[in-house]
């Protein structure tokens, strides 16, 4: 649980969260968003993702 407060706790990604409220997006969109590189966006989108993953588990 602490860790899901930490990938939370990221500006970055909760950027990302509340662009992806408007529908889904391509991480090339997404990347376009933020000056950073996509690696950058990609390790950012597979933290969420885990968090996800987590939550689905748990049920």
């Amino acid at each position: 649980m602490n860790d899901a407060f930490k990938a939370l706790g990221d500006l970055t990604r909760r950027k990302i969260l509340d662009l992806l409220k408007n529908g889904n997006l391509t991480a090339g969109e997404i990347a376009e968003n933020f000056d950073m590189t996509k690696p950058s966006i990609s390790n950012h989108l597979n933290i969420l993702k885990w968090m996800i993953d987590i939550q689905q588990s748990r049920g």
